[in-house]
C-alpha cells in the first residue's frame, strides 16, 4: 500500500524437542550450510540453536530459529521455503541431506509454477522446502 514501509521477514522459527540441538546443527549447519550464530545471552537459557545466511556482500539474507519445545510436536504441513541459486544447488543439496540420513522428496518438483523445489524434513520431523525459480 502506497506511503507504508515494506515489511521485510527477519526470521522463521523451527522447533526442536529438548536436547535436540545437534541434529538441528547438523541439518541446518552442515546439511544446508547455513552459519550458526549466537543466541543474545538473555535467551541462551532456553536452549535452541540460531542459523544464518548471508550473501557475498555479507548481508543477511536467511535466518532461521530453531527453538526447544516440550511438548514437541514436528511441523509436518507448515514450513519455511528457502530459495537456492540454480537447479545445480539444488540437486547439490539434496544429494547432501540424503548422504546425510535426512529424507528428500521430489514428487512435488514440478508442480509450482516457474520453480523447481524439493520438500525435506529435518532430523526432527519439520518440513522444509527448498526451491529455485526455474528458467
Amino acid at each position: 500500500m502506497p506511503g507504508r514501509a515494506p515489511l521485510r521477514l527477519h526470521h522463521v522459527q523451527v522447533s526442536c524437542p529438548p536436547g535436540g540441538e545437534e541434529l538441528a546443527r547438523r541439518f541446518w549447519g552442515e546439511g544446508l550450510g547455513l552459519a550458526e550464530v549466537e543466541k543474545p545471552p538473555a535467551l541462551r537459557s532456553r536452549g535452541g540453536a540460531w542459523f544464518r545466511s548471508y550473501d557475498a556482500d555479507e548481508q543477511v539474507v536467511a535466518e532461521v530459529h530453531v527453538g526447544v519445545e516440550d511438548p514437541f510436536v514436528p511441523a509436518r504441513r507448515a514450513h519455511p521455503a528457502l530459495l537456492l541459486a540454480s537447479v545445480a544447488d539444488l540437486e547439490e543439496t539434496g544429494s547432501r541431506l540424503v548422504a546425510l540420513g535426512f529424507e528428500v522428496d521430489d514428487r512435488e518438483r514440478h508442480t509450482f509454477d516457474g520453480h523447481e523445489r524439493l520438500h525435506v524434513r529435518d532430523g526432527h520431523g519439520n518440513r522444509v522446502e527448498l526451491l529455485v525459480t526455474a528458467g
